[in-house]
């Protein structure tokens, strides 16, 4: 099995649901029709700024995937967005071999959520370091955000969780022990603010919006101490917090 990224971008309207949404459902694609198996999809933000066009958040996704073959999911891939994107959008797919993934593409990443870059400049390094690239739609401008996916996921110092070993995160609900709550979201560690580990027997109220985050190449989820309350001892910690350090 080769473990591959898949950055997707741009593959929406105003009227219809966003790039997450169509992440998910192509993970759920390719594990469905047996093609590999996906191990998470994570949120990566690039830059806000006029003079780029984006449809709402300007987000791209990445699919950490293992398969026996690259070339099958890259046709699967590029089958679904041409199939299933919004009108009007302009989706870009990139997809590379993880261990290939160096750091000119992290780099791209990164300058991607401070800088205007071209599609030339994403052209001539997807060419460069061999990725599969290409505009599939519209005027092809995705493909800027979906290399840069590969490279902020590669980072492990940027974005946060969607989907996490098949599960959707986005309908746990309830209250967990910690040790339950690690096997369950298949996350690498539980902490406070300060990165303490939470004691494996306390309890956590996991809220509405449980999205891990991925700090130095852990899957992490961060959690605030909560004081008398006899249910639980920690929540997640909010929606704002978690856009703070993660985008």
């Amino acid at each position: 099995m080769i473990r591959v990224l898949i950055g997707i971008d741009d593959t929406d309207n105003k009227e219809s649901r966003g790039t997450g949404y169509r992440s998910r459902q192509l993970g759920k694609l390719i594990e469905g029709q047996k093609r590999g198996i996906v191990d998470g999809i994570t949120r990566h933000q690039l830059l806000f700024d006029p003079r780029i066009p984006y449809t709402s958040q300007n987000s791209s996704a990445c699919l950490d995937v293992r398969t026996p073959d690259i070339s099958e999911i890259i046709r699967l891939s590029r089958a679904y967005l041409l199939k299933e994107s919004a009108k009007g959008s302009d989706v870009g797919l990139a997809v590379l071999a993880y261990e290939y993934i160096d750091e000119e593409i992290i780099a791209w990443g990164f300058r991607a959520k401070n800088e205007i870059l071209t599609q030339q400049q994403a052209n001539e390094l997807a060419t460069k370091k061999q990725v599969y690239l290409e505009g599939l739609t519209g005027d092809l401008g995705g493909i800027i955000g979906s290399l840069a996916a590969l490279g902020l996921r590669k980072s492990g110092e940027d974005g946060r969780f969607i989907w996490l070993s098949g599960l959707e995160i986005r309908d746990l609900k309830g209250v967990y022990k910690i040790e339950t709550l690690l096997e369950k979201l298949h996350v690498d560690l539980i902490v406070d603010k300060q990165g303490n580990k939470l004691p494996k027997e306390d309890r956590i109220d996991v809220g509405e919006w449980v999205r891990p985050a991925i700090k130095k190449n852990k899957i992490t989820v961060i959690a605030d101490k909560i004081l008398n309350n006899s249910d639980y001892e920690w929540k997640v910690s909010s929606k704002e917090y978690l856009k703070s350090i993660s985008d």
